[in-house]
């Protein structure tokens, strides 16, 4: 009778510890989930003040805390460009994912690969005194592989690239996730990004750039390459930031 038991008893024993791991693991991440979000928060401000060229890499959690005093967060209307009072608890992904509060994309609107996008947008703004200084962006579209995440920091003039940062995406490593090698982001400052129009036109070529609207193409990684300018042209253009942009360049910002 023992023996027969003995199968009955392994797997009560089996499914005992099967619950107990799972509510172990679950407690862990409820515990932990604070922190993560803390840390997500802390990293998300680093990358905008290396846009903007306020911070180099790295900086200790004061030194970013301080320097961040200095940038002023905003809410967006994209199709108006006008800065709004921000809905409670806004998370631009999260309303990027909900009918009532996103945009979907279709076709050639969809230059990025983002299929849809939030009503409503982050912008980061730092003065100098009442005077706009820098203008950072969060700006993302799709590679080779996955969804690229960026903060592309501008001059008032809005055409005038201060820094780019990519700090999030999954492209192969040595080819198209080169996009996070400084060396490469290094190019961008100094390039214009908008023509007299204020038009998209900047380009990512093969070989070297010629003129202020070339950066240098990612070597081996042609359709990451064409990711990112896909990315500049959407978020720069009409159905991006593009309303945003007129209203600085008018002097209402």
């Amino acid at each position: 009778m023992s023996k027969k038991e003995s199968p009955i008893k392994t797997i009560i024993v089996a499914v005992i510890l099967s619950l107990v791991c799972s509510i172990v693991v679950s407690f862990a991440a409820i515990q932990l989930k604070p922190a993560q979000e803390l840390n997500k928060e802390l990293d998300r401000k680093r990358n905008i003040l290396i846009a903007a060229g306020l911070l180099e890499q790295g900086g200790t959690k004061a030194e970013i805390e301080e320097l961040f005093k200095q940038v002023e967060t905003k809410v967006v209307d994209l199709s108006t460009g006008e800065i709004v009072e921000p809905p409670k608890d806004f998370n631009q992904r999260q309303f990027a994912k909900n009918p009532e509060t996103n945009k979907v994309l279709e076709g050639k609107a969809d230059i990025a690969g983002i299929k849809k996008r939030s009503q409503l947008a982050n912008v980061y703004l730092v003065r100098d005194g009442q005077k706009l200084d820098t203008i950072i962006l969060p700006v993302h579209g799709y590679g080779l592989w996955s969804t690229m995440y960026g903060f592309l920091a501008l001059e008032p003039d809005t055409t005038t690239v201060v820094g780019f940062k990519y700090y999030e995406q999954g492209e192969t490593s040595g080819l198209g996730g080169e996009i996070e090698n400084p060396s490469w982001l290094a190019q961008w400052p100094g390039k214009e990004v908008l023509n007299e129009q204020g038009e998209p036109v900047i380009k990512l070529v093969k070989g070297s750039a010629q003129n202020e609207h070339q950066v240098d193409g990612l070597s081996g990684a042609t359709l990451t390459s064409n990711g990112v300018e896909n990315t500049m042209t959407y978020w720069l253009g009409e159905d991006g930031f593009g309303p945003f942009l007129e209203r600085v360049r008018a002097g209402e910002i």
